[in-house]
């Protein structure tokens, strides 16, 4: 698989303009922030084990 595959540029302003209705709309809207907020989940969970980590010794 290549990694051109894995980072794919996703167009949402034409997603939303050739979407059928507005619930598919807020899915797209959704679906495009989930990585972001995965993301940010990670890099908090990362801060927290680490401050622990040197609080601990």
């Amino acid at each position: 698989m290549r990694i051109t595959a894995l980072v794919q540029q996703v167009n949402i302003a034409e997603k939303i303009k050739d979407a059928t209705d507005s619930s598919y709309q807020i899915g797209v809207i959704i679906g495009s922030f989930i990585p972001f907020v995965v993301l940010v989940g990670l890099a908090y969970w990362m801060y927290a084990s680490a401050k622990k980590r040197d609080k601990n010794g």
